[in-house]
């Protein structure tokens, strides 16, 4: 049985994970055996259920309870779930949520790189990418073009803030990903060194002079890639550049010189890896 709590205090504890916590107070580095995550509409969060998430509470409008939010309450089992109307949830989260429900949830342990390049053929690096809207968009793009893993940098942004989960549409919870290095410095020697271990040869998206373009015969014919994409607006470091196998451009036309890296992400992989 459903285990339906009215919110009649905003500054309960239990309810700080929704209104109080900010995205790096749930992520909890100091102890990351505790980090939280939160998810957002039934569809995300069902896909974060499907592939093992655990629940810790959910947030919900009333009059969703038996209609939207119906069948994910009843897979979570008895953990709590607050309720009350939409101004309450707005005025108590600070936004509008979307289809009118949350769910908290716990970090698990992440894979190590190995584990999730052990099989792949095609991979995607993300270099201190900050944004998390742009992070969602390119993992929606990997899981949709048969990208088979998302590796990133430690300055990125994380994939599990609500946005990054919200723009992915929870595609975040189906693809393997994890980060490449545990620290800054570690980034791109020590990464690139360990890509090239691993058996992957490297792909810069730049725009630089030795550029070959995306549709280039050799590139499309090496077994397993490691597909770089750079930080907005500046692109990947000239390090990083260098130290890469192939430098790769998507032809641009009407004098446009680059695309946001989100979109430039979906034309890479859909080239790279059909």
């Amino acid at each position: 049985m459903a285990n339906i709590i009215e919110i009649t205090d905003f500054s309960a504890a239990e309810l700080d994970v929704y209104a109080r916590l900010s995205e790096a107070q749930l992520l909890n580095r100091e102890h990351p055996e505790l980090g939280m995550f939160i998810a957002e509409s039934p569809i995300v969060i069902g896909r974060a259920l499907d592939t093992g998430y655990e629940p810790v509470s959910i947030l919900i409008q009333r009059e969703h309870i038996d209609s939207h939010g119906r069948d994910i309450i009843s897979r979570c089992g008895n953990v709590p779930v607050y309720t009350a109307d939409f101004d309450v949830l707005t005025q108590l989260t600070g936004f509008k949520l979307t289809r009118g429900m949350l769910c908290a949830m716990r970090r698990p342990p992440l894979p190590t790189v190995e584990d999730i390049c052990r099989s792949a053929r095609r991979v995607a690096v993300l270099e201190n990418v900050v944004n998390p809207t742009n992070v969602g968009a390119i993992i929606r793009s990997a899981a949709a073009l048969n990208i088979d893993a998302v590796l990133l940098t430690p300055a990125c942004s994380d994939p599990l803030y609500r946005r990054a989960i919200r723009v992915s549409m929870g595609t975040v919870f189906q693809i393997p990903w994890t980060y490449i290095g545990q620290s800054i410095s570690d980034w791109p020697e020590q990464g690139m060194d360990h890509l090239k271990q691993l058996g992957f040869r490297t792909v810069a998206m730049a725009l630089t002079n030795d550029s070959v373009s995306i549709k280039n015969e050799a590139l499309l014919a090496e077994e397993r890639l490691a597909i770089i994409l750079g930080t907005e607006g500046e692109g990947l470091s000239d390090h990083t550049i260098a130290c890469c196998d192939y430098k790769v451009k998507i032809p641009m036309s009407h004098g446009v010189d680059s695309l946001n890296v989100a979109a430039a992400s979906a034309v890479a992989f859909w080239q790279l890896c059909s």
